[in-house]
């Protein structure tokens, strides 16, 4: 079925970006769930990663989640063995999140998936178109590059997006 004509619309710099993240979420996601991740799941993991030990209400706050929605997936990840809760070290109020080893080792291969998935989405550019369209995006984007990212390096098939999503 052919796509409607919508000229006007389909050359708008926001449909267009739409539509490249709706492609880009579809092929992090595909990537993931090979791996037996959520998006959320692997944004969660990584933001533990960095951060750990962190405490629940904290890492909510880090990456933009409901407090609710934070604690299903933490009760997700943790049944699988992936992180473990304990008392914080800085307040014993709280609970503290760190990763597991198994949850290390899976980050790093849904790490690299993810990045082959967005090498896959930038498979039409070279380098150089690459990294310009990133530093582009970055600007537009309101949200800070993050240094020695390869994302931002250009380098394919180097250490996302998630950005926040992968």
């Amino acid at each position: 079925m052919a796509e409607a004509p919508l000229p006007a619309i389909r050359s708008l710099p926001s449909w267009l970006l739409g539509r490249a993240a709706a492609r880009g979420r579809a092929l992090v996601a595909g990537a993931l769930a090979a791996e037996g991740l959520k998006m959320w799941h692997h944004v969660v993991l990584s933001a533990v990663r960095d951060l750990a030990p962190v405490a629940q209400a904290d890492l909510g706050r880090g990456v933009g989640l409901d407090p609710k929605d934070v604690v299903g997936i933490l009760n997700d990840l943790q049944s699988a063995g992936l992180v473990e809760r304990a008392p914080d070290p800085r307040d014993r109020r709280k609970n503290a999140v760190s990763l597991t080893d198994e949850g290390a080792r899976l980050l790093v291969r849904c790490e690299k998936a993810a990045r082959e998935a967005n090498d896959d989405l930038l498979a039409p550019l070279s380098a150089g178109e690459r990294e310009q369209f990133v530093r582009l995006l970055t600007r537009i984007s309101g949200v800070s590059a993050v240094s020695g990212s390869p994302a931002v390096s250009g380098v394919s098939g180097g250490d996302s997006a998630s950005g926040s999503e992968g």
